[in-house]
């Protein structure tokens, strides 16, 4: 059972998004990822976030560009933690994805990473953060990665 969700909101974002399904194979962490519009189907979407957590995820990860209404749609409709990473692309290169992440309003939360590639990477390593709060040999893992640099 995946116990991170990876959420994307176009199949353009895959390329990005492959450095963070790297860094949860890379400490053992089962994963989904999909690809879901919060413009082109939020009823799809929504869905998914009321039962991510009956379905054993632990954490979301939600990468979008431009609006990047994908993280925040995900965050209205769980108590999961959603971690937004921001895509590069539109007219601003990724600050307007940063920008509609992190000025969500009280009582919504998307935790927002840096914009592209090490944004995907601190994702991973962010949700595996939270999984080791309970499960002791992950947090050995996450020790052992720190001492070698941050490195996989």
């Amino acid at each position: 059972m995946p116990k991170v969700a990876i959420i994307m909101g176009s199949a353009s974002d895959g390329e990005c998004m492959k450095h963070c399904e790297e860094y949860l194979k890379f400490f053992g962490i089962d994963f989904e990822t999909r690809i879901l519009s919060a413009h082109r189907n939020p009823e799809e979407v929504a869905a998914f976030a009321k039962n991510a957590e009956q379905n054993g995820i632990k954490v979301i990860i939600a990468a979008a560009g431009m609006a990047a209404h994908l993280g925040g749609v995900v965050a209205a409709h769980t108590v999961l933690p959603v971690l937004g990473v921001p895509m590069k692309g539109g007219l601003m290169d990724g600050l307007d994805a940063l920008l509609s992440m992190v000025q969500m309003p009280a009582g919504v939360p998307v935790p927002t990473l840096a914009v592209g590639n090490s944004g995907a990477k601190n994702a991973a390593v962010t949700a595996v953060q939270i999984l080791a709060l309970t499960d002791i040999s992950l947090k050995e893992k996450l020790i052992e990665f720190k001492r070698n640099g941050c490195k996989i």
